[in-house]
C-alpha cells in the first residue's frame, strides 16, 4: 500500500519535469542543472512529510501520550494527572488523544478523594508540535467529569485551586504587575501563553456533606475560552440546581488582571425559572474587592425563589412578582444602589438600598417610595404576616427574621392591606435580632387617620406577637365594612383603639389566647342593621328569633360608646351603648374568638315619654277683685291651690339574651319592666 502523499508527491515530480523540459526545449536546449537540483530538493520534502504524517500515530503513542500530555496537563493545572486507561491517536480530521480514567489531585491529598474524575478526555493537538516531541494544546473536552467543591465558611461552595501550575504562576505574576501600578498596570508585562478551551460535557459538582457526598450540580455543560493568558475569557455553561436548570454567562476582557486583584471589566448572566441576574461594569477581586455597574434582579414568585434557594427560609402569602433595576457601587462588605428601580407585583418604586456585610447577618437600609404597594405581600416577605391559604393552624414561622437585618422607611400614595384602602401612606419596616416591626406612621383611611404596628418577638419561650390599631376621626361605616362588621355599626364619625398582645404558637391560637383592650367612640349618625320597631315586637312576642329577622333597618342615634377588656382570647364588654332621644340600646357579656360564640345580655330603654303637660299661665287679677278665701268649716281661712300635677311615667325597658354565633346570632327575650316599677 502507498503510504499517505504518495500520488501527490508523483503528480508533483511530473509537473515539475514537464515544465522544465517544455521551458528548455523552447529554448533549443537542455534543462539547466539547478532546475534538476529543485524538483530533487522539493521530492525529497515531500518524501519526508509523508514519511512523518506515516510515522506520526506511533510518535505520538509513544512520546506524547505516554511521556508528555499527563506532564503537560500537570503544569498547567497544579494538579497530579494520572490516566488509567490506554490512551487512543487520532489523526483524521483532526490530531488528538484520546484518554480515560483520568484523574487530577492535590499533591498533598491522601484522601483518594480527587479534584476531578473523568471518564473520557479528548485533547486536540498540534501536529507539527507532537513531531518535534512537544504538547500545545489546542482545547480539550472532559466527558462526563465529576469536579468535588469545597465547602466555604459561609456555606457556599467553591472548585478547589492549586498553588502551583502555570495558571497559578501567571496569577501570581499579575499580582505583582498590579501591585507595582494598581491604577494603570503594565499590562505588557503579564505572561502571553497560549491556552485555548475546555469544554465539558455531562458533568457533575459533588461536596462532602455530613461525611457523605451530595451532588450539586447534576447535567452539567459548558465551555471555558481563553485564546492566551493575557487575552479575553468567557465562560458559557449550563446545570441543574435544586430541579431547575441554570444557565451561567461570565465573560472579561482583561481576566487575568482581574484574578491578580486588579480591576477589570466583567458581564455576568444567570438565568433560571425561579430568578434572573445580570451585571455589567467593572469589579476587583482583591482583598478591597468592590464593584461598580448596572444590576439588574428578577423573580416571577419570591416564595417559590425562597422554596427553591434551599434556606429553609419560607414566605407566607408572600410577594408575587419582584424585580430590581440600580447601578451598584461598593466594596465587599457595603453595598449600595442609587436610583434603585423596585417592582413588587406590578408595584413599581424608587429610592436608595444599602447592604451591609459587616455584621453576622446581612443587614438591608433605605428608603423607597410606591405609587401603589400591597402592605399584606411586602410585609409577608419579611415577617410572619400572614400563612398560605389552608395553613392558618400552623405555627408561625419567623423566616427571613432569624437570618436578616432590616431598616426600610416607606411611603405609597395609595395601599391596601387586604380590603383595607389607604392613602398618603408613611411606614417603616424593622427586623433585627429575631424581632420584627411594622409600624404605619400615619396614613389616610376610612375618611380620617389611621397609625398601626405589628410586632413579632422571638424569644426562646416562643413568638410573642402585639398589634396596635388607633383610627382618629373615621367614618363607622366604612371602618365596619373593612372590618366585616356591617351588624350593629354606627356611621357617626369616631375614634378606634385596639391593642392585643399573645403568643405567636400558630395564627389561630394568636387570637384565641391573645390579652389587650378595645375601645371606641362614635358621634351622630345611624346604628346599621337593626330595625327597632320590629326588634320590640318580636321581644312582646315572646320566644326567641334570629337578629337577621329584624335587620333591615337602622336607628338614628346620637352617639355610641365601646368598651372591652380582653383576656386569654375573650372579650368582656365593660360598656357598650347607643342613645338616641327615644332610646338607650345597651350590652355586656363576653364573646370568646375560639368558637365565635356570642353570650351578651343586652336591654332597650324607652326615653321618649314626653313631660306633663304644664297648666296655661293666667293674667293675674286686679287687688279689688282678689277671691276671697275659702272659709273652712272649723272657721280658719286658707288660699285657694292649684291642682296636685300626676306624677312622670318611669321609662319602658326591654332586656334580652344574644347567643348563637357571630353570622348568626339569637334573641331571646327575658323581662319586661312594668312603669312604676322599681
Amino acid at each position: 500500500m502507498p503510504s499517505p502523499g504518495h500520488n501527490d508527491l508523483k503528480c508533483v515530480w511530473h509537473e515539475l519535469h514537464l515544465s522544465a523540459t517544455a521551458a528548455d526545449t523552447k529554448r533549443g536546449k537542455m534543462p539547466s542543472p539547478w532546475i534538476w537540483r529543485a524538483i530533487w530538493a522539493v521530492g525529497v520534502a515531500l518524501i519526508i512529510a509523508t514519511l512523518a504524517f506515516a510515522a506520526l500515530p506511533y510518535v505520538a503513542s509513544t512520546r506524547i501520550v505516554r511521556d508528555r500530555i499527563a506532564w503537560e496537563m500537570s503544569a498547567w493545572s497544579g494538579f497530579r494527572v494520572a490516566i488509567d486507561g490506554p490512551p487512543k491517536i487520532e489523526i483524521w480530521p483532526q490530531f488528538r488523544a484520546i484518554l480515560t480514567d483520568v484523574t487530577l489531585s492535590k499533591w498533598t491529598d491522601t484522601t483518594n478523594a480527587p479534584v476531578v474524575r473523568t471518564e473520557r478526555v479528548e485533547v486536540d493537538l498540534s501536529a507539527m508540535a507532537a513531531l518535534r516531541g512537544d504538547v500545545v494544546f489546542q482545547s480539550a473536552v472532559l466527558v462526563r467529569p465529576t469536579i468535588r467543591l469545597e465547602p466555604l465558611a459561609d456555606g457556599l461552595y467553591l472548585p478547589p485551586t492549586s498553588t502551583g501550575g502555570r495558571i497559578a504562576r501567571a496569577i501570581d505574576t499579575a499580582r505583582k504587575v498590579v501591585a507595582d501600578n494598581p491604577s494603570a498596570p503594565d499590562q505588557g508585562r503579564l505572561p502571553s501563553d497560549a491556552f485555548g478551551s475546555v469544554e465539558l460535557r455531562d458533568g457533575r459538582m459533588i461536596a462532602a456533606v455530613g461525611g457523605k457526598d451530595q451532588e450539586i450540580f447534576t447535567s452539567l455543560n459548558g465551555q471555558f475560552n481563553w485564546a492566551a493568558l493575557n487575552a479575553a475569557a468567557t465562560l458559557s455553561a449550563t446545570g441543574i440546581w435544586h430541579g431547575e436548570t441554570v444557565a451561567l454567562d461570565l465573560s472579561s476582557a482583561k481576566p487575568l488582571l482581574l484574578f491578580g486583584g486588579g480591576s477589570a471589566p466583567v458581564t455576568v448572566s444567570v438565568k433560571a425559572p425561579p430568578a434572573t441576574f445580570s451585571f455589567d461594569g467593572t469589579a476587583n477581586l482583591s482583598q478591597n474587592a468592590y464593584v461598580e455597574g448596572q444590576a439588574k434582579f428578577a423573580a416571577p414568585s419570591l416564595r417559590r425563589l425562597l422554596e427553591w434557594s434551599g434556606t429553609g427560609l419560607t414566605s407566607g402569602s408572600g410577594i408575587g412578582a419582584v424585580a430590581v433595576s440600580s447601578k451598584i457601587i461598593g466594596e465587599a462588605k457595603r453595598l449600595k444602589f442609587d436610583s434603585a428601580e423596585v417592582t413588587l407585583n406590578n408595584n413599581p418604586g424608587m429610592g436608595a438600598l444599602e447592604l451591609s456585610l459587616t455584621d453576622a447577618l446581612p443587614a438591608i437600609s433605605g428608603t423607597l417610595a410606591f405609587d401603589t404597594l400591597d402592605l399584606r405581600s411586602f410585609l409577608a416577605a419579611f415577617t410572619p404576616l400572614a400563612s398560605p391559604k389552608g395553613q392558618e393552624d400552623k405555627a408561625v414561622d419567623a423566616g427571613i427574621a432569624d437570618r436578616l437585618n432590616l431598616d426600610l422607611r416607606l411611603s405609597a400614595a395609595h395601599a391596601s392591606a387586604g380590603p383595607i384602602q389607604l392613602a398618603n401612606v408613611a411606614a417603616t419596616a424593622q427586623v433585627k435580632n429575631g424581632l420584627a416591626v411594622f409600624d404605619i406612621s400615619d396614613a389616610s383611611a376610612f375618611g380620617g387617620n389611621v397609625q398601626s404596628s405589628l410586632r413579632f418577638d422571638r424569644k426562646p419561650g416562643g413568638t410573642q406577637v402585639e398589634m396596635r390599631l388607633l383610627a382618629s376621626d373615621v367614618n363607622g361605616a366604612q371602618f365596619g365594612a373593612a372590618a366585616g362588621m356591617t351588624r350593629l355599626m354606627p356611621t357617626g364619625t369616631g375614634t378606634v383603639s385596639i391593642i392585643l398582645k399573645g403568643p405567636g404558637r400558630g395564627w389561630d391560637s394568636i387570637l384565641e389566647s391573645a390579652n389587650g383592650s378595645i375601645s371606641a367612640t362614635f358621634g351622630p349618625g345611624n346604628l346599621t342593621g337593626l330595625n327597632l320597631p320590629a326588634f320590640l315586637k318580636r321581644n312582646q312576642q315572646g320566644g326567641f328569633f334570629a337578629l337577621d329577622e329584624v335587620s333591615d333597618g337602622t336607628v338614628p342615634i346620637d352617639g355610641a360608646e365601646l368598651k372591652a377588656s380582653i383576656s386569654n382570647g375573650v372579650a368582656r364588654i365593660d360598656k357598650a351603648e347607643a342613645k338616641s332621644a327615644k332610646a338607650r340600646i345597651w350590652l355586656s357579656g363576653i364573646i370568646p374568638y375560639a368558637g365565635h360564640g356570642l353570650a351578651l345580655s343586652g336591654g332597650v330603654t324607652a326615653t321618649d315619654q314626653a313631660p306633663p303637660a304644664q297648666p296655661a299661665k293666667q293674667p293675674a287679677p286686679a287687688a279689688s277683685a282678689q277671691p276671697a278665701p275659702v272659709q273652712p268649716a272649723n272657721g280658719e281661712t286658707t288660699a285657694a291651690t292649684p291642682p296636685a300635677q300626676p306624677p312622670a311615667p318611669a321609662a319602658q325597658q326591654l332586656l334580652f339574651f344574644v347567643g348563637g354565633t357571630w353570622s348568626t346570632p339569637f334573641i331571646s327575650p327575658i323581662t319586661r319592666a312594668v312603669p312604676g316599677e322599681n
